[in-house]
């Protein structure tokens, strides 16, 4: 038995899936694979490179941050450098004790011990991957596939939506599974067959009679993946927190009963660990099963070479597993994200004397727009109000229009404690329920958010543009407004759908005495009419977005529990405050970059993965789509043009979108004074050659860098103190926290809609297929915009039949009739049939099915 896997997921002792370790690097090890280590202690994972060792020698020494399938822990990957196929890390021994994220220093291993990668892939598949950052890699002509539990695969409500941190930069080796029976004999060393060290997962179809594998040495690349093993790891992004249950150990009589527990974590790709009895409850050890729905939170403190656990130290008891705050507070905890009390030197650097007021001094130095139209547009619940427009006819015609964005480095001083921590935290945190701030509550919902009725600090962007959106002119600068009104998305969508009508006051929020709602009401219906021909040209000049389902909540007020579900709407008011935050943002990369070549903080989009854009070019071929894929343009007129407006193609597009935005990879901000090639800094998704995030400082630490630098180059301020290794370094962080951000907020709209289907369930919907497997297929289920899988195995069918239509997958599946009378039912499963399904709450806390719902007789 592979002891070092059986370590991770108890229900799987026994079962060796995790061993195919082709990748033991000495008969020694692979003996540690096979048996638990007796009386002296044997190494089971090989020591770690020196740093300076692990100095990356040229083709032998990978370095890349390491994904852990989350469903199959025993499988890893690193990024291959040159964008092709994923390299392969197989078992646990191979993964050397990294943690998921962690950047790692890999070694190539020979390649007889490569993996061998099936051609026409009719394999069974049977799991589900659970997270979105691990899509499935194609199988035959299933799409690379990503169930996260409910996952809504959410896109970003803020401007750059999906193409700002859209998940699928990952996943590019994960064929799972596709390996015949017959690769338990593939020759590790020359002449000698190597024992099967329980390859993982094999199974045999109606189709698959066990094709010979031959030698990978002798097979063309295309059929091989490349595995390496872990030498060292280069930072410890992981946590290296993880909730989970505590459990007794097994062995009653051994010492270590006496002292130890053993936790459990709920994410297998964490390892179990050893944690102290004298951290745990003090009747843990009488009661034990008054503990085992409890959720823990334990940090990893070590793992040494010679054991299969970890050793682990228990932070805090959170609660019952399957609540909503105990559940929340351990996703916040596992992605390293910053929710205690602001410290006291950190609100020390706040104004003390309240009520603040701007002084004369700071008045003179500003452009006052206090007495301008000037309005804000958010979503009904907003806070923190970041940014407000305006826009005035000028005499000639043409209009003044302006962003302004609340002036927060006036405020966040560099180099102070409140600094310190906000760029620590670098991002605020939405969840469903909350939100977790990244300067505290004064800042966010008072002084810098442009409230209405009250005077506040701002640095503006204005231009003169033609009403058909031609910029004429521009000025930035910093200044003081007077918001007028605080509108929702709704009250500006209202006006924008009935230009005619006049608003009641009753119909709108607040409005200040200085301005009239019809002089609102213009101001929009002009910004609206720019911002359509800003957009439209923007789609000319060859931009790509691709809008995914995004899934909100209702909540009740009382409880806190979800009532309803529904999927967020994109409309035209959403889409007038994008194009120009977007031109803001534009505006002011050209500007620092001018100003400050070697320290601007950009944000570049890189082109999409080569490989997974190749699998994604084949797919569509083979299920006869016309998809342009050589540049964003095309492919947004591929998407849009493509299809009709009935009910079927608006579902076949929203299948499409999710499918082409798993070869897209992160935005990610940089220094311009590290990266050389100019050519690196365009933003594929926005087609642009600079873009910069400028207009959300309350909420994004990087646009505060991003206001430091403007104020520079506008001489408002003195150049920034950072360096530009300094502000590389920042950028890298503010790109990993965007991305645990992401991550949380996709993991608690998963827990809320995982409780909605428990409450409120079961829940009916329709669906379109995604991708089909030998034994499964996958949907979207449209209602929701999540994901699922379901399984042959669970309907109640008389049997089911995989076949390959031309190169297309396809499953028979033949219902048992409902009485004695009527005869079986037929139904096709293909890529893009339409089924109805039902949602079901599991008797696993959080988890929940998607069943077939019997298609009628008729």
């Amino acid at each position: 038995m592979n002891n070092s896997d059986s370590r991770i997921n108890p229900r799987q002792l026994g079962t060796p899936r995790g061993g195919s370790y082709a990748a033991v690097p000495t008969s020694g090890d692979r003996k540690n694979l096979n048996k638990p280590t007796r009386g002296r202690k044997k190494s089971i994972f090989e020591a770690y490179m020196s740093k300076e060792d692990s100095g990356l020698k040229r083709g032998e020494l990978i370095q890349g941050p390491l994904r852990i399938n989350p469903k199959k822990y025993h499988e890893a990957f690193i990024p291959s450098p040159d964008g092709a196929r994923d390299i392969f890390i197989d078992g646990v021994v191979a993964r050397n004790r990294a943690l998921n994220g962690d950047i790692v220093v890999v070694k190539l291993l020979p390649k007889e011990q490569w993996k061998v990668i099936k051609p026409d892939g009719s394999d069974k598949e049977t799991e589900v991957t659970h997270e979105s950052d691990v899509p499935e890699d194609m199988l035959g002509s299933c799409i690379p596939q990503e169930t996260a539990k409910g996952d809504a695969g959410s896109p970003d409500v803020i401007i750059e939506a999906q193409f700002d941190d859209n998940d699928a930069e990952h996943g590019q080796g994960h064929l799972q599974d596709v390996l015949t029976d017959d690769i338990k004999k593939l020759s590790l060393d020359t002449g000698e067959k190597a024992k099967a060290v329980g390859i993982g997962g094999v199974h045999k179809t109606k189709q698959d009679d066990g094709t010979k594998v031959d030698d990978p040495r002798l097979l063309p690349d295309k059929f091989l993946q490349r595995t390496a093993k872990v030498v060292y790891i280069l930072e410890k992004k992981h946590s290296r927190a993880a909730t989970g249950f505590i459990k007794l150990l097994a062995d009653r009589n051994s010492e270590l009963f006496k002292r130890c527990a053993m936790f459990s974590p709920v994410d297998h790709r964490v390892p179990r660990a050893y944690v102290s009895l004298a951290d745990c409850p003090p009747d843990f050890v009488t009661r034990p099963e008054d503990y085992s729905n409890i959720l823990f939170i334990c940090r990893i403190v070590d793992w040494k070479g010679d054991s299969n656990f970890a050793t682990g130290q228990l932070a805090k008891s959170l609660g019952q597993a399957g609540e909503i705050e105990p559940e929340t507070e351990g996703i916040l905890t596992e992605y390293g994200v910053d929710f205690s009390d602001f410290s006291p030197e950190a609100l020390e650097c706040l104004p003390q004397s309240l009520p603040w007021v701007i002084s004369p001094g700071e008045l003179a130095k500003r452009k006052d727009l206090r007495k301008e139209c000037i309005f804000t547009i958010d979503p009904s619940t907003a806070k923190d109000l970041d940014d407000a427009l305006s826009c005035k006819q000028l005499p000639d015609g043409n209009f003044e229009v302006g962003v302004h964005i609340a002036d927060v480095s006036y405020f966040v001083l560099e180099e102070t404690a409140l600094d310190k921590v906000a760029s620590e935290r670098a991002t605020s945190v939405y969840l469903v329920q909350k939100v977790i701030p990244m300067l505290p509550k004064m800042l966010c919902e008072e002084l810098c958010s442009l409230n209405p009725m009250r005077d506040r600090l701002t640095f503006s962007v204005m231009w003169k543009v033609t009403p058909e959106g031609k910029i004429l002119d521009e000025w930035f600068g910093r200044t003081v407004i007077c918001s007028c009104v605080k509108l929702s998305y709704d009250h500006a969508q209202s006006m924008i759908e009935s230009p005619g009508k006049v608003f009641s006051p009753e119909e709108l929020p607040p409005v200040s005495p200085q301005h009239s709602i019809a002089e609102i009401q213009q101001a929009v219906l002009n910004l609206h009419r720019i911002a359509q021909h800003l957009r439209k040209q923007r789609f000319i000049d060859g931009a790509l977005r691709l809008d995914q389902l995004k899934l909100s909540f209702t909540l009740d007020q009382e409880s806190g529990m979800p009532q309803g579900c529904y999927i967020y709407q994109y409309r035209d008011s959403n889409k007038l405050v994008e194009e120009f935050m977007l031109l803001a943002n534009m505006a002011v990369a050209h500007q620092i970059y001018r100003s400050f070549p070697e320290q601007a903080l950009l944000r570049r989009h890189p082109p999409p993965q080569t490989k997974l854009l190749k699998d994604l070019m084949e797919f569509c071929n083979q299920v006869g789509l016309d998809i342009d894929f050589s540049s964003a343009g095309t492919l947004h007129r591929s998407l849009n043009e493509t299809f009709g407006a009935d009910k079927y193609s608006e579902a076949r597009k929203e299948v499409l979108t999710n499918m082409f935005s798993r070869p897209m990879q992160m935005a990610l901000y940089f220094c311009t004074g590290i990266m050389e090639d100019e050519t690196l800094f365009r933003h594929y998704a926005l087609n642009v050659p600079f873009y910069t995030h400028f207009t959300s400082p309350i909420r994004r630490y990087a646009d505060i860098i991003v206001h430091r630098l403007l104020s520079a180059s506008l001489g408002a301020s003195s150049p920034m103190k950072m360096e530009k290794e300094a502000i590389q370094r920042q950028a890298d962080h503010c790109n990993d926290r965007k991305m645990a951000s992401k991550r949380v907020q996709e993991l608690s709209t998963d827990l809320f809609f995982a409780i909605f289907v428990r409450e409120c369930g079961p829940l009916e919907s329709e669906a379109m297929v995604m991708g089909v497997l030998n034994e499964a297929f996958d949907v979207l289920v449209l209602k929701f915009g999540v994901q699922k899988r379901i399984y042959c195995n669970a309907l109640p069918l008389l049997g089911f039949h995989f076949q390959k239509v031309g190169r297309k997958p396809e499953l028979m599946l033949m219902w048992e009739p409902e009485n004695l009378e009527q005869e079986s039912v037929p139904q096709v499963i293909s890529i893009f049939t339409l089924v109805e399904v039902v949602l079901t709450s599991d008797s696993i806390p959080l988890k929940y099915s998607a069943l077939l719902k019997r298609p009628s007789s008729e």
